[in-house]
């Protein structure tokens, strides 16, 4: 399993098959948070729905992409189709209460799977009390009104991601991966 994890959405998803589009795979719902740290994640079901397209940018190794992602959690399960700047669809990632579920249709190499990228939104978008159950032992997510921070049993930032008020919610903007070494800044189309 690759061990990078890619935050907010989607370049993720582009790792998990080949060009042609196999049957629709399933996948247990876990994630790395480290080398040699995986996590369950969490259920799909959020009690506030979310709808968003996002445009991602990622930074890895240098390099930058951009990905325009589609985000829905209806408060059953969590929707995510990563679009081309051409609108061409890449992939479809489906999580419910019967686990992962992807489609894929090109393959870039050294990318996170989809789970990873679930990951990521989950961390950015589902309350911090379902996920702190979750967490290895001595491991903490601290939620502070416009920054969510992930540290390890060591007090290490794994993951810190970082919103901007938007009304009553906040809104994602960037998260960053320590472990990992990349980062993904989020810009709502239509904001």
């Amino acid at each position: 399993m690759t061990r990078f994890t890619f935050p907010a959405l989607a370049f993720l998803m582009l790792a998990l098959s080949g060009c042609a589009t196999p049957p629709p795979a399933q996948t247990l719902p876990q994630a790395w948070l480290k080398p040699g740290v995986q996590v369950k994640l969490p259920s799909p079901q959020l009690a506030t729905p979310v709808n968003q397209q996002q445009l991602l940018t990622a930074t890895v190794k240098g390099k930058q992409q951009s990905l325009l992602v589609l985000l829905n959690a209806d408060g059953k399960s969590l929707q995510l189709a990563g679009l081309s700047p051409l609108g061409i669809r890449l992939f479809k990632v489906v999580y419910d209460q019967q686990g992962i579920h992807t489609e894929q249709a090109i393959k870039i190499d050294g990318l996170p799977p989809a789970n990873q990228v679930l990951a990521d939104i989950m961390f950015s978008y589902w309350p911090a009390e379902s996920w702190q159950p979750l967490l290895p032992s001595g491991w903490q997510l601290k939620d502070e009104p416009l920054r969510r921070t992930l540290l390890d049993n060591h007090g290490n930032t794994i993951t810190r991601i970082d919103y901007l008020p938007k009304g009553s919610t906040r809104q994602p903007v960037s998260i960053a991966q320590q472990a990992f070494h990349y980062q993904i800044t989020i810009q709502n189309v239509g904001d």
